[in-house]
């Protein structure tokens, strides 16, 4: 079976990384406190109907100091962050391109016969971002980690991280489930919205050849679209995730207690500041990897 009409051109390993990894780096650089502030928000099972609750939820024991010391506590876990953050971006973004390759050679015309040339090239997108963000599981133990610090320090007790590993062990995976869970419609609706407004508003044959202005137009349509599609499942995912090392609780626990106590619409818990933080975030690193990449690729030596 050959495969469809219209292919997206190749960029180099190396150009992959660097532009992914260099996306991850800026991205880090500026929206560390944003994220730790999501994070404390989702984690909160109390309603908050005051400014002065709000600071507290915020900043914590730093509620009452100084603006300069409510900023730098808004930026705890940043070791764990570089590491995750940066070996996420060069695995999802570096990734994410290698798996539409395979995809398209083993099952493109597929795609298109099924769905059309413009439907079924964005969907194969799509459906490579969805299976690389499953894989994602894989970095969990630090995506762990940097909840914890973000969230629940005291869970630390002055151990350090190889400490903590040895403690342990897989209990760091702990969650997995509900992260491939939310990853996998969450990575879906990111590269496939990003994917159909390259296709459907800009038209465009090749989505290498988007310029930042397009792209940053399609990352904000795949960055919205994830950050709704995965909500939910989000937020029990921070739940299980920053609880103590040694008093864990498992999602369904989680999420028929929140069904209970809190009520349906806790499980969108975060998602206004999400979508006004954590979304630009997403469409920073997200338009700047697209751009980078294929710039990286026109530099480096063949």
């Amino acid at each position: 079976m050959s495969p469809p009409s219209q292919k997206d051109k190749s960029n180099s390993g190396t150009a992959r990384v660097l532009g992914s990894a260099s996306a991850g780096i800026a991205e880090l650089a500026v929206f560390h406190p944003v994220d730790t502030t999501a994070k404390r928000l989702m984690s909160n099972s109390t309603r908050v109907t005051s400014l002065s609750q709000l600071n507290q939820v915020v900043f914590r024991n730093y509620a009452n100091e100084t603006i300069m010391r409510k900023t730098f506590s808004l930026f705890p876990g940043l070791g764990y962050a570089a590491g995750y953050k940066i070996l996420q971006r060069v695995y999802k973004y570096g990734g994410q391109p290698y798996a539409n390759d395979i995809l398209y050679t083993r099952y493109g015309s597929t795609f298109e016969e099924s769905f059309g040339k413009k439907n079924g090239k964005a969907l194969l997108s799509a459906t490579s971002g969805s299976l690389i963000g499953i894989g994602e599981i894989v970095l969990l133990p630090l995506d762990v980690l940097k909840i914890k610090r973000q969230t629940n320090p005291e869970a630390f007790k002055g151990r350090g991280f190889l400490k903590i590993i040895a403690d342990e062990g897989f209990g760091l995976y702990r969650g997995w489930g509900w992260t491939a869970a939310r990853n996998a419609p969450g990575s879906f609706a990111l590269f496939g919205g990003n994917a159909f407004a390259k296709e459907y508003i800009f038209g465009l044959k090749d989505y290498g050849s988007a310029t930042w202005g397009q792209n940053f137009v399609a990352s904000i349509f795949g960055a919205s679209a994830s950050l709704i599609v995965s909500a939910p499942l989000d937020v029990i995912k921070t739940r299980i995730q920053n609880r103590n090392f040694e008093n864990p609780e498992s999602g369904f626990t989680i999420l028929k207690n929140m069904a209970k106590n809190e009520g349906l619409t806790s499980f969108f818990k975060g998602l206004i500041p999400k979508l006004l933080t954590t979304g630009p975030k997403l469409v920073f690193s997200f338009a700047l990897a697209q751009t980078l990449i294929p710039a990286f690729d026109k530099v480096l030596p063949k």
